[in-house]
């Protein structure tokens, strides 16, 4: 899932760190939200918010209806700013890709959003079925959950989420390591060719050894398990 090009959320100001939109372009969003509700109530509806989407993602039709019986927490049929609002956060920290981040800072909102029963668990058909919007990828899925179902009983409680949730952290790490290794190795020139390998001073060098960052950058991963779903949505970065 992407958010289409010209869209308003594209020049929304957004903190990466924190996953959150600053005081001045939350007060855009509001106005922006107004604009929206065309019946004066506060609220959305599921037409409204489906001819949204489809303006802003590129989200299918049925991944859109599902996302809005995810936000309609009390199956009112509207939502509110609050659940817009945190919406547009989790569109924006996936189109920046930091969706890692975005769960590990708000981990309890998320896992009340994935809990699509209301039970205060999430059992793999959940997790599978809303891994969409964090464009979590789906082959990948099983593994995950059951790398933190540390109970054995298919179902995530919290502190089990929450730890999914922190190892996210070190995810996202991982992730702006290897994006920051593959910048430095675009900006270093080719080294130039020298008789028998050998450097003006007189010692053989290698491109590792001159650049000690790029030796490590890659390596160390602290979940190698996990790594095959990284690479996936890292790749592209």
């Amino acid at each position: 899932m992407k958010l289409k090009k010209g869209s308003v959320l594209n020049y929304l100001g957004f903190d990466s760190v924190y996953c959150l939109l600053s005081l001045r372009n939350a007060k855009i969003l509001v106005d922006y939200f107004k604009l929206l509700d065309v019946h004066k109530r506060n609220t959305l509806n599921d037409i409204q918010f489906f001819h949204f989407m489809h303006h802003v993602t590129d989200m299918k039709t049925k991944d859109i209806r599902m996302t809005f019986d995810m936000l309609d927490w009390d199956a009112c049929g509207q939502i509110g700013f609050e659940q817009f609002y945190m919406l547009v956060c989790i569109l924006l920290s996936t189109e920046y890709n930091v969706a890692n981040n975005f769960i590990s800072r708000h981990s309890r909102p998320v896992f009340e959003l994935l809990d699509l029963d209301g039970g205060r668990s999430i059992c793999p058909t959940e997790f599978e079925a809303s891994g969409f919007l964090f464009n979590f990828k789906r082959h990948a899925l099983n593994d995950i959950f059951y790398e933190f179902d540390i109970s054995g009983d298919e179902k995530w409680n919290y502190k089990e989420f929450k730890m999914f949730a922190m190892a996210c952290v070190d995810m996202q790490d991982d992730a702006t390591k290897l994006k920051d290794a593959k910048s430095v190795r675009a900006s270093i020139p080719p080294p130039k060719e020298e008789p028998h390998g050998v450097s003006s001073a007189g010692i053989t060098r290698t491109q590792s050894d001159s650049h000690p960052q790029l030796r490590n950058a890659g390596g160390n991963s602290r979940l190698k398990r996990l790594s095959h779903w990284m690479q996936a949505k890292t790749k592209g970065q």
